[in-house]
């Protein structure tokens, strides 16, 4: 293969360089099955709920992990380092989302059971923690110099997602306030809607009662399920490409050194 080639190559797939574990590899692989081994004998013999497995998994699986992102704190530095923690944290949020996703789509699952792998992990004062932790450390990577299109678009995005959450968590409170003076605390105030999507703020104010923001098709019309699942494909996305940008320009540099 000529070095142009390689050098292509190299470009195209320096995100999978990157994210490569190297001497963590065999770390992450026996966590993975331990986890799952483990977490098997749970369920079949001791009636494990499926989120203390996933948990008793991802939590064998953060000691290598945490590895990988000090090894690139002083291979490549603290941009690096916090890219790594996004894009693993972010990819796992990801598949948590596919799993809601297929629960209620494909398996017919109410919303309600929906929840995915982690399922007390799936209600607002944890949605709205992650969402704005995420925030912070994107905040933090701009300011330090993680700066192109992307990641600005990418700061964008969170943000709003952010604040879409910010919303529910504010009307969380406020019911639960509610039930708890009514008597009920016992009943969940969770899975209300936000801004966007069936019952939330676009379809339901008074601003936009009668106009056609109101009806937008899927803006105001779909489910809370589904509100979030594309929130999050379009940050995980954007922190890809972001994170492309980023990594294969890094690379670059530190290959011609």
């Amino acid at each position: 293969m000529s070095d142009h080639s390689q050098t292509t190559a190299a470009n195209r797939f320096a995100l999978l360089q990157f994210m490569h574990p190297r001497e963590q590899t065999g770390q992450l692989i026996f966590a993975a099955l331990m986890g799952l081994f483990l977490g098997w004998i749970g369920m079949q013999f001791y009636d494990w709920p499926l989120w203390i497995a996933a948990g008793l998994t991802l939590g064998l699986l953060v000691i290598p992990s945490a590895g990988k992102w000090r090894a690139d704190l002083r291979r490549y530095g603290r941009i690096a380092m916090g890219v790594s923690f996004l894009l693993m944290t972010q990819g796992f949020h990801t598949i948590e989302h596919l799993v809601q996703w297929y629960q209620y789509y494909q398996l017919s699952w109410t919303a309600r059971n929906a929840v995915g792998l982690l399922s007390p992990a799936n209600n607002e004062w944890v949605h709205f923690t992650w969402n704005w932790l995420v925030v912070i450390v994107i905040l933090v990577l701009v300011r330090l110099g993680w700066r192109n299109p992307w990641s600005w678009l990418l700061l964008i995005w969170a943000l709003a997602h952010t604040l879409e959450h910010s919303y529910m968590f504010v009307r969380f409170l406020q019911v639960e306030a509610q039930l708890n003076q009514l008597g009920v605390p016992e009943i969940a105030a969770q899975g209300l809607p936000g801004i966007l999507g069936k019952g939330g703020w676009l379809a339901q104010s008074h601003w936009t009662s009668g106009t056609f923001l109101s009806r937008l098709p899927g803006l105001a019309t779909a489910e809370r399920i589904e509100v979030h699942f594309w929130w999050n494909v379009g940050e995980m996305l954007l922190l890809l490409l972001a994170s492309h940008v980023y990594i294969r320009s890094l690379l670059r540099e530190y290959a011609s050194k």
